[in-house]
């Protein structure tokens, strides 16, 4: 297997280190080729050096003096699309918010939310989360970053009010039953 890699990595590499000419065709078409054809005036092209990229190293982890643990610094975690002024108004109890952060959530790492102190859903690296049927009033609502089940990070927490409708309000119009046929 090593040795079908071995020939298959230099074909590859035949082809960048061979010359390249060109040539004019009969019909006035310029051509480029690695083999020159016979009895053409053909010219050598010169190419520029191939672009190369290094390889990029990991970040460094930088190792906790009290514990040994890995620790990652986030510059920037917050939570993003919670109204701070006004009342967030879902009739279900429904609604989505963001996470902005910065840098990018490390392999190993995920997001989770803390409803009123508590943890809420499953662990994601989605930056976008989703809480559902959450009770009308004040709450309190942070994201922390999770390693491994325990708490790498934890964003101010935010505090905002869910007005529902109640279908029991004397303002709503009730439907006027149908008779059955």
């Amino acid at each position: 297997m090593r040795l079908l890699t071995a020939c298959l990595l230099c074909t590859l590499a035949l082809p960048a280190a061979a010359q390249i000419y060109k040539y004019t065709d009969s019909n006035g078409n310029t051509v480029f080729t690695n083999q020159p054809p016979e009895g053409q005036a053909t010219e050598s092209v010169e190419l520029p050096p191939t672009n190369t990229v290094e390889a990029q190293k990991p970040k460094a982890t930088q190792q906790s003096q009290d514990s040994g643990q890995e620790q990652y610094a986030y510059s920037l975690l917050e939570l993003t699309d919670i109204p701070s002024e006004e009342v967030l108004r879902a009739n279900n109890g429904t609604f989505t918010v963001g996470v902005n952060i910065d840098p990018d959530l490390q392999p190993g790492h995920s997001l989770r939310l803390l409803l009123d102190g508590q943890p809420y859903g499953q662990p994601t690296n989605v930056p976008r989360l989703q809480l559902v049927n959450i009770d009308r009033g004040e709450h309190s609502l942070a994201v922390e970053v999770v390693a491994g089940g325990q708490q790498v990070q934890q964003s101010p927490g935010v505090t905002f009010t869910v007005q529902r409708v109640s279908t029991n309000s004397p303002a709503r119009v009730k439907p006027t039953p149908r008779p059955t046929p």
